[in-house]
């Protein structure tokens, strides 16, 4: 059984997707590029808000790049790891945050509601 869920990138299928839709691809290099040059905020803590909204929305594609761009923009593995952390308590924060709905949810039961 392969151990890897995630597919390995490789030219052939980086190449296959640039292909199959080139104008989309072209328009998210661009956007890409963009988002991520030098502005108010500078490319190396735009790399570590990348790191950790990649923890977030879980994407290992992500993370591995990112991290990289990361190191490669002048982040330590410290700050790097600081920005997981952070990551980490953003989503347990909003699991803990919305269990105000689970509340409600629950009194409703209890007075007679839904």
């Amino acid at each position: 059984m392969n151990e890897n869920v995630y597919t390995p990138v490789t030219a052939e299928l980086a190449r296959r997707r640039r292909e199959t839709a080139p104008a989309q691809f072209e328009a998210f290099h661009n956007f890409s590029k963009q988002v991520f040059a030098p502005g108010a905020l500078d490319a190396r803590t735009k790399q570590l808000i990348a790191v950790a909204v990649a923890h977030v929305t879980q994407c290992p594609y992500c993370i591995a790049g990112h991290s990289q761009q990361a190191l490669q923009q002048g982040a330590t593995r410290q700050q790097i790891m600081e920005a997981i952390w952070v990551a980490a308590e953003m989503r347990a924060g909003a699991a803990y945050a919305h269990s105000v709905i689970a509340l409600q949810a629950m009194e409703a039961i209890k007075s007679g509601g839904a």
